[in-house]
């Protein structure tokens, strides 16, 4: 499933929580709290506000959105959050990496947190276990780090003169000791591949 996609279906999961409080004659508040930046995350956004409409949900109508951005800079993200939540949002979008969705969980335990994660969410403290979220936190993960061997794979069959790739990662994100782990378990070409900071 494609990242758009994916965010279009985590704007309908969003719309859950709302489900319940549907009897409150007030316009419910759905907080949107990214690591990116807006324009970064326009196409996320757009597909956001097309799960809302598929749900009956019109940004101005009888929904209001509040995005916060933190623009890369995820030191930002505690404050973002804890606005968000003295905003009194009815549910909280986590989306533009796991340390949006770390932060929405640190800032409340109370309003339903909806995330995408990349990583395993269970492995990053997120969730408690995949079948059996917990808490107020929900969401939809694609585990790309597990694809990280299986990549490197392909790229030695499709161009097999290479010797050297480099993955770029940033050394603050809770997913690394994971993507270490996955490194250290490649066989053959690529076993000597992964290099510690």
């Amino acid at each position: 499933m494609k990242r758009r996609e994916m965010v279009a279906a985590l704007g309908g999961a969003a719309v859950w929580p709302l489900v319940a409080h549907a009897q409150q004659p007030m316009i419910p508040v759905i907080g949107f709290l990214s690591g990116r930046s807006q324009d970064e995350a326009s196409s996320d956004t757009a597909a956001f506000h097309q799960g809302l409409n598929e749900m009956g949900y019109v940004s101005g109508r009888n929904v209001v959105l509040e995005y916060r951005w933190a623009e890369g800079r995820n030191e930002l993200l505690p404050d973002l959050a804890a606005d968000l939540v003295r905003r009194q949002v009815a549910v909280l979008a986590a989306v533009g990496g796991n340390n949006s969705a770390l932060a929405a969980k640190r800032a409340t335990a109370t309003i339903p947190i909806v995330f995408t994660s990349s990583a395993d969410p269970v492995q990053v403290g997120l969730v408690a276990s995949l079948s059996r979220p917990g808490a107020n936190v929900t969401g939809v993960s694609w585990f790309d780090t597990e694809l990280g061997p299986k990549q490197l794979q392909l790229l030695s069959e499709l161009v097999p003169n290479v010797t050297v790739a480099v993955l770029m990662v940033n050394p603050q994100s809770p997913e690394i000791a994971h993507q270490r782990k996955m490194c250290s378990r490649r066989r053959g070409r690529w076993a000597g591949s992964c290099m510690s900071s």
